[in-house]
């Protein structure tokens, strides 16, 4: 396959890529921002308890924890904390105010053109602390790798209306710990992003909206001690992950994790595998015995695209 370059790829214009550039930085410093602030998440306070001035730590959810008797080191410990606080809130508020205005510029520039729903739905799994349980591993893959190229991929290669996830079964224990601690199910995050979400009558693995956009759980086929079939959470009404044949070679592969850009100029960090992981996994299940011809040409030229796409833009990755 023998494609000229120019028709695989149109560059960003330069002012599109100092944009990024400028937008990225902002959204990565908010990011480390909002991980110190939540270090710091509740408060501090002494309390007299038994006659004796006691300082009390409290969480984000209220519970509270003696820290000891007031001392030179639970003063210490008081000032240190309430400091840090303070200047880790400070400058969350101020990046939060500069990232809305990147968000903007990334808008009226046309920096992006992620699908505003794929962008949601990362963010919606950050903010409730189980995005890292999961990769994006189809064609919204090509994001990643195209914004990290700052070039655009032919539009051939990137029309889908379904985003495939893989969740990582080695780290369930964790991943089901923190959605009972949240006491919600996965399709319930989901709907924090659309309303319209339902699980798929016809296929239980895939949330589907109103729009017809999908979402779809994959895994590894079962091993060692991965539980089959697995349910998304103690809902009965939650998804299930299906198995899929490439499932274990996803899963071992390289990460590469990138900032994307919607649309609408918001931003998320997209987890994904290393592009020449990708591009091989897509070419051998091009080849797979009795793959859909329509699903294996499409592996085949998604392949030579992402080859292509790191060898001219980003040799680093070789």
């Amino acid at each position: 396959m023998n494609t000229p370059l120019n028709t695989l790829f149109l560059d960003l214009e330069e002012n599109q890529k100092r944009q990024f550039i400028d937008a990225e930085t902002v959204f990565l410093a908010a990011a480390k921002a909002k991980k110190d602030a939540a270090e710091v998440r509740g408060g501090m306070f002494w309390r007299d308890l038994r006659g004796k001035s006691t300082l009390i730590r409290t969480t984000a959810h209220g519970a509270q924890k003696s820290l000891g008797h007031r001392s030179a080191e639970t003063e210490a410990i008081y000032t240190s904390f309430m400091a840090r606080k303070e200047a880790y809130e400070e400058r969350l508020k101020a990046l939060k105010a500069q990232l809305t205005i990147q968000q903007r510029l990334n808008r009226a520039l046309r920096v992006g053109r992620v699908p505003n729903v794929v962008v949601g739905v990362i963010n919606a799994l950050e903010s409730m602390g189980v995005q890292e349980h999961f990769l994006v591993v189809g064609t919204h893959a090509l994001y990643a790798y195209e914004t990290a190229a700052g070039v655009r991929i032919t539009e051939a290669a990137m029309a889908t209306r379904d985003e495939d996830m893989l969740l990582d079964t080695r780290k369930r224990i964790a991943f089901f710990t923190t959605m009972k601690k949240l006491d919600s199910s996965l399709v319930g995050v989901l709907r924090k992003v659309d309303r319209s979400f339902e699980v798929a009558t016809d296929q239980l693995y895939t949330a589907r909206n109103k729009d017809g956009f999908e979402v779809d759980i994959i895994r590894r086929t079962q091993k060692d001690t991965d539980p089959h079939p697995l349910r998304m959470s103690e809902d009965h009404n939650d998804l299930w992950a299906v198995q899929v044949s490439m499932g274990e070679k996803l899963q071992s592969a390289r990460r590469m994790d990138q900032v994307v850009v919607a649309t609408s100029g918001e931003m998320a960090l997209m987890r994904t595998i290393h592009p020449i992981d990708f591009a091989r996994i897509k070419q051998s299940l091009s080849q797979q015995t009795g793959r859909n011809p329509n699903k294996s040409g499409k592996d085949a030229l998604q392949s030579h695209i992402v080859t292509a796409l790191v060898n001219e833009y980003l040799p680093h990755l070789l």
